[in-house]
């Protein structure tokens, strides 16, 4: 299979004495790692570790910025003006790449997590928000997302690199966006079964949604979450697979 695709995953998000998920087992696999910036999870020292890490294993380095909302992961519903979350798109920018610098590693690409992805599927001011803040930052950066939404549509205008992500341990709806986590079957197990699922993916460009429709999704890049249940043992499963069909695995960035 001559194709190429990323393995991207969400990384550095303890936070203090809170450890969340195996981030040293997850780089050896992983050829993108989002770094939380400090806003839904990550503190200094966290990010400092996670980037020499992956800078040592030739991993490319992305900003996983977020709303600001440590209680509640990143995950819960904020309304946040544009110029504000510009700003704090800007802040956390900052903060990720001078640490990433001081650790031998550069950011290469933006990823919005948790509410903030999921908002900006939809929300055309939000999504301008964060595409102007990154071309301000750096035009240099591609910013990593769901296919067909409004912030691929807000990189374009802002003269990004669009990067298009798909989930192989998340539901779709048949509208190609993801199952929100409040409802049941919207977080996937079962190594061999994502596996088979994450090369589909690949090789066709199509998944089966919770209602089971087969849709089609644009795909460049893979994404496992690290505070997933069995997100190594997923991983490995799904590079696994990846490598026996002859697919490339190499980050975009």
């Amino acid at each position: 299979m001559a194709r190429s695709v990323d393995l991207n995953c969400d990384l550095g998000e303890s936070f203090g004495a809170w450890t969340m998920g195996d981030d040293d087992a997850l780089l050896r696999i992983v050829t993108s790692a989002n770094v939380a910036c400090g806003f839904h999870a990550g503190d200094p020292a966290t990010m400092l570790a996670t980037c020499r890490t992956a800078a040592a294993r030739d991993v490319a380095v992305g900003a996983h910025v977020s709303y600001r909302d440590l209680a509640g992961f990143g995950r819960r519903a904020m309304d946040v003006a544009p110029d504000d979350l510009r700003a704090e798109t800007l802040y956390q920018l900052s903060a990720l790449t001078g640490i990433a610098r001081v650790a031998g590693a550069r950011v290469a690409y933006v990823k919005p997590h948790g509410a903030l992805y999921n908002r900006i599927v939809h929300d055309t001011a939000q999504a301008r928000a964060v595409a102007r803040a990154v071309a301000a930052f750096d035009p240099a950066l591609a910013l990593l997302g769901l296919a067909g939404s409004a912030i691929e549509r807000e990189a374009s205008e802002a003269g990004l690199r669009f990067v298009r992500e798909a989930f192989v341990d998340r539901a779709y709806r048949a509208d190609g966006t993801l199952v929100p986590r409040t409802e049941p079957g919207a977080v996937l197990h079962g190594d061999s079964g994502i596996a088979e699922r994450a090369l589909r993916l690949v090789a066709e460009g199509r998944v089966v949604a919770i209602d089971g429709t087969d849709i089609a999704v644009d795909v460049d890049s893979l994404c496992v979450h690290g505070d997933s249940p069995g997100a190594v043992e997923m991983a490995r499963a799904v590079r696994s697979r990846l490598d026996d069909a002859g697919v490339v695995i190499e980050a975009f960035a």
